[in-house]
């Protein structure tokens, strides 16, 4: 067994052996595997090849983690999400289709742990609903000053209601109806804390622009 971030792995036949069964991909060519060499390790973490799924851990950890610092209070609440993640991409990764994009795959799936998380721990009382909406224009968003970067960092910002319909919708590209299903809220309570989010975003961009 092996541990990153408190995720624990358990293998297949290899836990009695010590034995893999084939040779992983070495961890000093993460950064430049391409698309078969991804395949080798999906194909191994079938296997239950524990170094494989320690390989695809470290290879999408960046990429898997920066999905759930949008929708985290802070990183380690990220880091629970992440792992219970990945517990999912390897007890579902018989599901996973070559022809579609793995990457894609397990970003959705970081999506929904990061639903899930908040769906437990969130109170329906944490999504507002408004009666009007005056939502932050186009322009005004390319007008800024902010950085994607630092864009993040203020969605961190927001209360937890507000966060994740404004990841779900102005990231994620879901429609109102799609997340009022998947937070089990009604439509217009989802417009309502995009609106509030995207309030609160502007008046935190215009106080930033302004010590500029």
């Amino acid at each position: 067994m092996w541990k990153a971030d408190g995720l624990h792995i358990t293998g297949g036949a290899d836990d009695k052996t010590g034995i893999a069964k084939k040779q992983p991909i070495p961890t000093s060519a993460l950064e430049n595997m391409d698309n078969s060499e991804i395949g080798q390790l999906i194909n191994e973490c079938l296997e239950q090849n524990r170094s494989a799924q320690k390989i695809l851990y470290k290879t999408f950890y960046d990429f898997a983690m920066g999905i759930c610092l949008r929708y985290a209070n802070n990183r380690h609440e990220a880091a629970e999400i992440l792992n219970k993640g990945f517990l999912k991409v390897f007890t579902s990764i018989n599901r996973y289709r070559h022809r579609y994009p793995f990457k894609a795959w397990l970003g959705k799936i970081m999506v929904y742990a990061s639903i899930r998380y908040y769906r437990s721990n969130i109170k329906t009382a944490s999504f507002d609903d408004l009666e009007t909406a005056d939502y932050m224009t186009k322009e005004e968003c390319d007008n800024t000053k902010l950085s994607y970067g630092d864009l993040l960092v203020k969605v961190q910002e927001l209360s937890p209601g507000c966060r994740i319909v404004f990841n779900l919708y102005a990231i994620e590209g879901y429609s109102h109806e799609q997340i009022s299903k998947m937070l089990n809220i009604n439509i217009r309570t989802s417009e309502s804390n995009l609106f509030k989010a995207r309030m609160k975003l502007k008046e935190m961009i215009m106080k930033g622009n302004k010590k500029v």
